[in-house]
């Protein structure tokens, strides 16, 4: 059996303290971030790999050049500022724990075919989200909006490194930005 980590606990918590507080928490209760919100402003992602040459996938060099590039992307600096924000993020899907009842654990990303594709995007662009209720009728990469709460922690599962992670409280299908 999976153990919590002590900030998922406090997370839901939280969230659990809030609904007995004041019912089901409200899409106005989660303002929306954009991808962009998770990146520190001065990050540049290809910064240290500047002026390294472009090398054939046959060339050895291509690959530790790869392997420079993940192990920076997969530390990539995630925004102090976000941990314990309540927010609403679109992005797409990437199922972790599919079961015949739904999907209860996954990775959101922010462009169609990350994750399945290599490489990853940086961790900083990547959540890690999981919901306490099973979501039914949601396959890979479909686009959704989640509404829960961030927290600063790191996970690497098969799929990529994430520097986020999120309980969700609603996801939802994208069918465009909310009125």
């Amino acid at each position: 059996m999976k153990t919590l980590s002590s900030c998922t606990r406090r997370t839901l918590l939280a969230l659990a303290a809030g609904w007995l507080a004041h019912g089901p928490l409200h899409a106005a209760e989660f303002p929306e971030i954009s991808w962009d919100d998770l990146a520190p402003a001065d990050w540049d992602p290809m910064a240290s790999l500047k002026g390294i040459g472009n090398y054939p996938d046959s060339d050895p060099r291509a690959q530790k050049l790869y392997d420079r590039m993940r192990e920076l992307w997969d530390t990539a600096p995630t925004v102090a500022s976000m941990a314990g924000r309540s927010v609403r993020l679109p992005g797409y899907l990437v199922p972790l724990d599919e079961a015949k009842d739904g999907i209860r654990e996954f990775l959101l990303v922010p462009y169609f075919g990350a994750c399945i594709h290599t490489p990853p995007p940086p961790a900083n662009q990547i959540v890690h989200v999981r919901s306490q209720t099973a979501i039914k009728g949601l396959r890979t990469m479909d686009a959704v909006w989640v509404n829960g709460t961030l927290q600063l922690e790191r996970s690497k599962t098969d799929m990529g490194a994430s520097g986020y992670t999120m309980i969700a409280s609603q996801v939802q299908p994208y069918k465009g930005k909310p009125r």
